[in-house]
């Protein structure tokens, strides 16, 4: 309770001389390129929010510029961003954001927007391969250092697979597909733009990381620099606030039909959108949390990065987790308990499966 009290006094200090110190723009970096002009993405509740300017309405009275952009070469392009200290917010997935923290970079994680999200595993048509044990000797690609590479060996570690008993191929998503269709590869880990191409009769689809486990899923998160937090929590709280307010919007199952619609103006047609969640409460994966499920998952996807020798550096974890914007949300707009919360093995805490379905 002092805690609370402290950072509500905190805020209230901060507001009253943010309009002299506020900055003239709020730069955010979004992990994937992205479609259309301007530029939208789905998947994500931070997705939402770009698409339909919440931002740019929350800070227009301030006479703040919101000012996205979109990054082709997802995280490790977006780290270099970060990097030259041109951005102030991030949402990047575990991989990419592990490794910035281990180059040095300071960020807060400040709440969740595309946890557990799922992977997908496509091959040829007439391909053999049914299940992960067969990939053993195959070529397989993968999007190196992204949330998607870890995911995938940390699935195929499960069964005992190591990346030295296959080829692994660094692919991006357009030219995965590519290689699938002319067979160039055995197989391929990727997301739900691998629905696509097996409307096309190019590929079908044998693994799906949600319906095997949450352990195997992958998660991204919005940052914020330490620079632009330690100056401007004020803002800080207002972004995550707009967040948590889309979060619970479009968590509501009513909502369903809708949320898919928005998703399907970006990369790929709703129907896809709606295949994905299949048999996964909104409230599950639109969750802005910051629980020991996800804590957890970056914990194994840093001794993961290290083993692989992604970096050089176990960064300190828990520490890297600031909840104090997120929990002045919940608590201001009246949420708390709302999103259930997953413990550290994927399993929900105490008896929460008939909330999160209602």
């Amino acid at each position: 309770m002092r805690i609370s009290r402290w950072w509500g006094l905190l805020l209230a200090v901060c507001t009253l001389v943010a309009a002299a110190q506020a900055p003239k723009a709020v730069r955010i970096g979004v992990a994937t390129g992205g479609v259309g002009s301007p530029p939208r993405t789905g998947s994500s509740t931070v997705g939402l929010v770009n698409a339909q300017g919440l931002l740019e309405k929350e800070f227009e009275k301030d006479g703040i510029k919101v000012e996205w952009t979109f990054f082709r070469g997802a995280g490790p392009a977006l780290n270099e961003a970060l990097v030259n200290r041109q951005l102030d917010f991030a949402w990047e997935g575990d991989l990419a954001t592990i490794v910035h923290r281990a180059g040095g970079v300071k960020t807060r994680i400040i709440a969740g927007s595309g946890v557990r999200t799922g992977i997908y595993l496509g091959v040829p048509v007439d391909s053999p391969i049914t299940k992960l044990e067969d990939l053993k000797g195959k070529r397989v690609s993968v999007f190196k250092g992204t949330n998607l590479h870890l995911a995938a060996l940390r699935a195929l570690a499960a069964r005992g697979i190591k990346e030295s008993d296959l080829k692994l191929i660094n692919l991006d998503s357009a030219a995965a597909q590519a290689a699938l269709t002319t067979k160039d590869i055995d197989a391929a880990f990727g997301y739900v733009e691998l629905f696509a191409l097996r409307d096309k009769g190019a590929a079908k689809v044998v693994w799906s990381a949600a319906q095997d486990s949450y352990r195997y899923t992958r998660q991204t998160v919005l940052l914020v620099t330490d620079d632009f937090a330690e100056k401007n929590p004020q803002i800080v709280q207002r972004v995550v606030t707009t967040l948590v307010k889309t979060a619970r919007e479009y968590s509501d199952e009513q909502r369903r039909a809708d949320l898919f619609v928005q998703w399907g103006k970006a990369e790929l047609p709703e129907k896809y959108w709606r295949e994905d969640f299949i048999g996964q409460p909104l409230r599950v994966r639109l969750s802005p949390l910051l629980d020991p499920f996800l804590v957890a998952r970056y914990k194994d996807a840093t001794n993961e990065a290290f083993a692989l020798k992604l970096i050089r550096n176990k960064p300190d974890i828990d520490s890297w987790f600031d909840r104090r914007y997120l929990n002045a949300a919940l608590k201001e707009l009246k949420l708390e308990g709302y999103w259930p919360e997953y413990a550290a093995d994927g399993e929900l805490t105490g008896s929460r499966l008939a909330a999160v379905t209602r």
